[in-house]
């Protein structure tokens, strides 16, 4: 793995390259991972990935322990890893043991031998061992070390003894690793600024290849989530690249790449997609005119639609005018209404081939933003549409 910092802009965002061994091109970051199941998007099927943009869509993430059941470690390892086995040579995979959906750490269970997650399994405990023969087995290019992440709402005391056991589980990790894949160690703390900058501190001592910052979604609101992600990017070298797992909201990345993160996950992808949901927002933050059957939409916030809603069911135009994803381009707004009306799998492919399209797009638009020193424009305008949106009376969003 090569990570390289091309541009600043308004403090801490920043644009850059990152080159894995596999991927014939470099990524430009802030990049999104796409959440996977078992190393394939959700509902994208191998053959339709080459429909989403190139290379910005070659990051996949997935949890080895979505491997607990199916095939064994032994058997993934003969057949030569996860490239192998899914026939994905082209693409670079990243492997965090929580992934947002089905893999959630699970904090009142976890103890000083490993980490708890509830999984489709059940609930278990994984040690650093254990977690280590999975990762050999699957050769991901980048994984983060095993880490106990805990709630915003734990005591002090067990906050600390988060912080402690991830560090010493990143020393086991580094100990036992021999998958030649880079690793990213693992950074916890809570809604402790001390916390976050003490496990910080001693990640970086350590000979990793980057940092994956965890413990966020798990109940912090949006007013403190800035001063804990400074607290810990103030600590990192600059010249390392940075991960975050539980930020999805538009807002949200904004947030993260304010204070210098550099990839992200994309398990809000997921459940929009689940929900039946579209993403719409223009991708640079400003709104011209809000198309009229939006504003009858009741579940429109100036970012999606609900196509499950019977406003759709006639509606012959795109998701998107303008948008050049596959599913824009050859279906519409009526055919995915019924879609989903009759419960067919087709209307979850069609939506997330759309929503990752478009999420790309925004991570597009926020690298030109950077690139050209506008970064906090572009962020400031963001969210300011979305708030006067927001604080619109009911009565001004309906006709």
């Amino acid at each position: 793995m090569k990570f390289a910092v091309k541009a600043w802009s308004n403090g801490k965002a920043r644009t850059g390259f990152l080159q894995l061994g596999n991927c014939p091109n470099a990524i430009e970051t802030p990049a999104l991972l796409l959440s996977t199941r078992k190393g394939l998007p959700n509902f994208i099927s191998p053959d339709l990935l080459p429909s989403l943009p190139s290379p910005d869509s070659h990051l996949l993430q997935f949890s080895p322990l979505h491997f607990l059941e199916g095939p064994s470690s032994k058997t993934i390892s003969r057949i030569g890893g996860l490239q192998h086995l899914l026939g994905l040579h082209e693409y670079g995979f990243v492997a965090v043991a929580r992934d947002s959906v089905q893999c959630l750490p699970e904090c009142d269970a976890t103890n000083k031998f490993g980490a708890s997650f509830e999984t489709t399994c059940g609930r278990r405990l994984i040690r650093p061992v254990e977690y280590i023969e999975m990762i050999s087995s699957m050769k991901p290019d980048i994984w983060a070390s095993l880490a106990d992440e805990v709630p915003s709402w734990v005591s002090d005391k067990r906050n600390k003894t988060s912080v402690d056991r991830t560090v010493k589980w990143l020393d086991e990790c580094i100990t036992l690793n021999s998958t030649g894949g880079a690793v990213f160690g693992a950074i916890v703390g809570g809604n402790d600024i001390e916390e976050r900058q003490r496990c910080a501190v001693e990640v970086v001592k350590r000979n990793v290849s980057g940092y994956w910052i965890g413990g966020f979604g798990s109940g912090e609101s949006m007013e403190e989530r800035p001063a804990l992600l400074d607290a810990v990017t103030d600590v990192l070298p600059e010249e390392m690249p940075r991960m975050i797992c539980g930020l999805g909201l538009p807002e949200e990345i904004l947030q993260g790449i304010a204070t210098g993160v550099d990839l992200f996950d994309s398990a809000y992808i997921y459940h929009l997609t689940l929900g039946g949901f579209a993403l719409t927002f223009p991708l640079n933050g400003i709104v011209e005119k809000q198309p009229a059957a939006h504003l009858k939409d009741k579940a429109c916030d100036m970012t999606k639609i609900n196509l499950r809603a019977t406003l759709y069911r006639k509606d012959t135009s795109p998701i998107l005018e303008g948008c050049n994803c596959y599913t824009c381009l050859n279906h519409t707004k009526a055919y995915i209404n019924h879609l989903l009306n009759v419960h067919e799998m087709l209307a979850q492919i069609l939506l997330e081939l759309h929503n990752t399209h478009h999420y790309l797009g925004f991570f597009r638009s926020i690298r030109e933003a950077i690139k050209a020193g506008k970064f906090k424009q572009f962020h400031q305008t963001f969210v300011e549409v979305r708030r006067n949106h927001l604080a619109l009376p009911t009565s001004a969003l309906s006709c």
